[in-house]
């Protein structure tokens, strides 16, 4: 009988650290050229979801931030001093290594004040919705990330919606501050989760 392959998942725990350390290079920058920012998407929810229960917090495999139209360029001199380079891709605006510019694993960026898609009904939130979290880096709040999540409502966002669901973060008062659509679509996740 022959012995049972033992997987390999060193390569998934590198990748969970170089987010980690792609997340913290581009903070840094960021607050050491003075570049209002706060970082969204699955960095964002995992920052929430951990001060509930570290134990619950899941994995991304790329950086999102929220930044200032008008801040465009000093982002982009500031993190090129951490080897990141603008680049657009099909509309989107991101970061990405010079060594090796995969899309998938760069850091993407989302304008405040703007709609994210021309279909988006809500607009990004503005920077004075973020906050500095325990790790340091500039988040945004907790209503405002979830208006983007369910205004995007791919599948991971929902399960994104879910995770705050399931560590109770999300409680009646941040409901009531959602816009009756987005009030019915988190109705909608809690039903089907």
């Amino acid at each position: 009988m022959q012995a049972a392959r033992v997987p390999d998942f060193s390569g998934q725990v590198m990748a969970v650290h170089r987010v980690e350390r792609l997340l913290q290079e581009v903070a840094e920058a960021l607050d050491g050229a003075a570049v209002p920012y706060a970082v969204i998407g699955g960095n964002a929810v995992a920052a929430w979801v951990a001060t509930a229960d570290e134990g619950a917090v899941r994995a991304t495999k790329d950086v999102d931030i929220l930044l200032n139209r008008e801040d465009l360029d000093s982002a982009e001199k500031a993190l090129a001093s951490v080897g990141l380079k603008r680049h657009d891709v099909h509309g989107v605006t991101m970061f990405l290594p010079g060594a090796n510019p995969n899309p998938k694993t760069g850091v993407h960026v989302v304008f405040a004040g703007e709609r994210v898609r021309e279909s988006s009904r809500h607009a990004a939130p503005e920077l004075r919705n973020a906050i500095r979290s325990k790790t340091g880096f500039m988040v945004l709040d907790l209503a405002s990330l979830l208006v983007m999540k369910l205004e995007a409502n791919r599948r991971v966002d929902q399960l994104h919606v879910e995770d705050l669901l399931r560590v109770r973060l999300v409680n009646e008062a941040t409901v009531a501050e959602l816009p009756t659509d987005l009030q019915e679509r988190l109705r909608h996740i809690r039903e089907t989760s």
